[in-house]
């Protein structure tokens, strides 16, 4: 038996899978022919054991690179080479070739496309350098118009404040008139209060003594 070839209990040893996972994914293979052993036990060749590994381990097809497709396919070609006989193998050959053929296309066409959206990344990167540039021009503008307007707005303050001052000191001198006046009243209602406070406490013998005598 040729090395490359695996049985479907071995590949599924190797990717840490049990059988049935494996046999899953075979249903999916382009081909429907299986080769096997002399005691009919199914033998996968080394590019369907890719297609299976590559469904397990979620690898991506555009990762797989030309050379190992071709070097697959060679391997391929020398395997059932050997192994086939009957028109019916020689057919799924073929088949088989076709498939690898495909897949070389898909693979450069995914280069083209690759290399198209780095060139679409490049440009829209262009794009947003530009509008970053633009946006902050337009920040150091704002930030001067705003230095502007500030030194404007402090300019107008000094030139209001000695007429304010003024004002000030002319409602603060106001006040202190009227607090004095209300002191003064408040100092004579309390002056007047004890006079008669006094003359009230001289006339209580008086009255005390004239009713006692009667």
């Amino acid at each position: 038996m040729s090395e490359n070839l695996k049985t479907i209990k071995e590949l599924a040893d190797e990717l840490g899978v049990n059988k049935q996972n494996v046999q899953y994914h075979i249903k999916s293979l382009p081909n429907k022919e299986r080769l096997k052993n002399e005691k009919g036990i199914i033998l996968l060749t080394i590019n369907e054991q890719n297609f299976i590994r590559a469904k397990i381990l979620k690898i991506s097809t555009d990762k797989v690179s030309t050379d190992k497709v071709l070097a697959d396919k060679v391997s391929t070609d020398k395997i059932l080479a050997d192994k086939v006989s009957t028109d019916k193998e020689n057919n799924f050959l073929i088949e088989k070739i076709k498939i690898q053929e495909e897949q070389i296309r898909d693979l450069k066409e995914q280069r083209r496309n690759g290399k198209e959206q780095l060139d679409i990344k490049d440009s829209q990167i262009a794009q947003m350098q530009n509008l970053l540039d633009q946006q902050q021009r337009l920040a150091l503008q704002d930030k001067k118009l705003l230095e502007e307007y500030k030194a404007e707005n402090d300019s107008l303050k000094a030139l209001k404040m000695p007429s304010q001052e003024t004002e000030f000191k002319h409602l603060d001198n106001q006040y202190k008139d009227e607090v004095n006046a209300l002191k003064e009243k408040l100092e004579n209602l309390q002056e007047q209060i004890k006079v008669q406070k006094r003359i009230e406490e001289q006339e209580k013998p008086r009255k005390w003594w004239g009713l006692w005598r009667k």
